[in-house]
This record gives C-alpha cells, structure tokens and sequence, in this order.
C-alpha cells in the first residue's frame, strides 16, 4: 500500500513539475510559408529571403516565414489558388498569371508600355500606382503588399537578326501561356506556343520552335544562347510579380505586423532588383558579364534604337485596344499617364 501511494504520490509531483514547465516555456513561433517559381541564385529569390529575414527580426523571432523556390509548392496557379484557400500564406507570382484572377492587373503585362527600365521601375515605386492597382485584389482573396520580377523580356531566336516587327514575322516563338502574350506575338505574325519553360531547350534544339522570349539574364542561365544565336533587346514586357498574402491570415495580422510586411516588400524589391543588375556584370561560376559571355561565345546581342522601338510599340496597338475594354479605361489611362509622369 505504501509503495502505491508513493507512486501516486511521484506521479503528481512530475505532472505537477511539467505544468510548471508548460507555462513557463516561450510561445512557439508563428512558422508560414511564402513560394515562388524563382530559382534560389536568381534575385527573385534573394528578394523573398530578405523578406522572411526581415520580418522574423523585426517580430522577434515570432513570425518565422519558411520560403519555398523553384515552384517547391506547385506552379503559380497553384499558388495563387493556395493562397486564396488559406493553405498558403503568401505567394509571389507574376501579372501574366494573376490576370486570370484579378484582370486590372493585365496593365503591367502590355506590351511595350515602359519605355525603359528606369521609368518602369520610377512608375511602380510610385505609392498612387500601388495603392491602384493593389485595390483591386481583396475582392477575390488577396491582400497585395509589394513587387518581386524576373525583369524585362527580350527576344532570341535561331533564324535571324530581329531589327523590325517584320523580323518576327513567321517564327514559331515559346511564350509563358497567358493570354496577353499570345496576343502579343500573334499580333506580330509569330505563332507563339505556350509550351512549359522547362521543355524550351530541348524545343528550341529539336527546331519545334524558332524563338523564345524572356529577359536576357534568364536566356544566358538557362543556355537557350546555346540554341539561339541571336538576341534583341526588345525589353517588350516587364515581368512583374506580385507578393499576395491570403485575407484571412492577412486579417489574422496586427496593424504593426501588417505595417513590417510592407517595410520587407520593399526590402525585398530593392535586394532583387541589385541581385539581378550585379548578376549582368558578373554571372554565376563564370564571374564574366553578359556581354563578355556573348562575345565568348559567338552570340549577336542588338539593342533597337528609339525609332525601331517605336516600331514595336506602335504595332502593338490592336493588343492594347483589345486590353483597353477588358480591364477599363480607368486603370489603362491611370497607369498612361503614371508612365508618361516618370518618364525622362
């Protein structure tokens, strides 16, 4: 009897002690997922973990936001649906797919609506430009706080140097599957095939396609200039991305929270964008520029003088009258004239 009553005796003491403990131990962070379709060297990447990094500093450690590259979590549709079922709190994922969700944001995918990078970039810094076009997106389950990209889309292709919107003419182009780029090619008498990213070397090598489109970084990466030889810098699209948190987990965030999530949007775009313009000058394990590497290796890169570039635009009217009654005039003259403002 004594020895029972001593183990009873010892067992409320240790569940005694491990309640002590229970209350005494420090909450458990808060971990969230955030993915991307960026691969972990690219600035992209870099840009979300400065982001993830940022925040757990500036919480203490409560928010600890686990990033997922390289589609870990599926392709950016998937995404995009994740994070408006709330199985995924943040995202960062293109215009060209965020279109199908919230079309206002088709704005940014026109093409050749940025004259040039610096005004891109001016245009999108700009708070009135993002208070815009982020208002459109709690209404179909997202909250919109900042940018990450994968820069402008240039054009490469096996057949010819591309000077003129008749150069294009003909060719049978890889582009991303979104309708604003079909249109776009089309437009120009290509054949876009929207085939995936990952299929365009062994395309472009078979001769299934004639030509690819991204920026020049990602072509160089990628080796598509081992099957393209000829590179134009039409810088025709800015691919934007767009960091989306779910509502919920959004409305779960206290307003200091919300206000750290903006303060690493924007850490996370000026880290990208630096990222990326270093990895021009100095790309991976070769440590050479992209202009060095196409001298090297045989590759003409033609930058389009103002005039031809005006070519391009002007050709691409019908597409932007076509976006034009898609997505309003409101937001079509809003960014116009945003545009034209920050232009130099």
């Amino acid at each position: 009897m004594k020895k029972c009553g001593l183990k009873k005796s010892s067992l409320m003491i240790g569940m005694v002690v491990l309640l002590s403990a229970a209350f005494t131990l420090p909450a458990f962070a808060d971990t969230i997922k955030f993915g991307h379709v960026a691969p972990p060297f690219h600035g992209q990447a870099k840009g979300v973990d400065a982001f993830a990094a940022y925040v757990k500093e500036k919480t203490n450690g409560k928010i600890d936001i686990a990033t997922f590259p390289a589609g870990q979590l599926g392709g950016e549709r998937s995404m995009a649906e994740q994070v408006q079922a709330g199985t995924l709190q943040i995202a960062s994922l293109t215009t060209a797919v965020l279109q199908n969700f919230v079309p206002q944001c088709a704005i940014l995918d026109m093409p050749f609506i940025f004259p040039d990078r610096k005004t891109a970039y001016a245009t999108l810094d700009d708070t009135e430009v993002q208070e815009k076009i982020f208002s459109y997106f709690p209404k179909k389950g997202f909250a919109a706080i900042g940018w990450t990209e994968n820069e402008i889309r240039d054009f490469t292709n096996n057949k010819r140097p591309v000077r003129t919107p008749e150069d294009i003419r003909g060719l049978k182009v890889r582009v991303m599957n979104s309708p604003v780029y079909l249109d776009t090619f089309k437009q120009l008498g290509a054949s876009p095939v929207g085939i995936p990213f990952p299929e365009t070397y062994n395309a472009l090598q078979t001769g299934v396609i004639d030509a690819q489109e991204n920026p020049i970084l990602t072509t160089v990466l990628m080796k598509f200039t081992e099957v393209t030889k000829y590179v134009t810098r039409t810088q025709h699209c800015l691919t934007e991305c767009i960091i989306v948190v779910g509502n919920d987990y959004w409305a779960s965030l206290s307003p200091a929270e919300q206000q750290i999530f903006r303060e690493a949007a924007k850490i996370a775009i000026e880290t990208n964008r630096s990222v990326n313009a270093s990895l021009h000058e100095a790309l991976p394990k070769s440590n050479i520029s992209i202009a060095q590497y196409a001298k090297d290796n045989g590759i003409e890169i033609i930058d389009l003088t103002p005039q031809e570039r005006e070519a391009f635009r002007v050709a691409m009217t019908p597409v932007w009258d076509k976006y034009r009654k898609k997505i309003g005039d409101d937001i079509f003259d809003f960014m116009l004239e945003k545009i034209k403002v920050h232009q130099q």
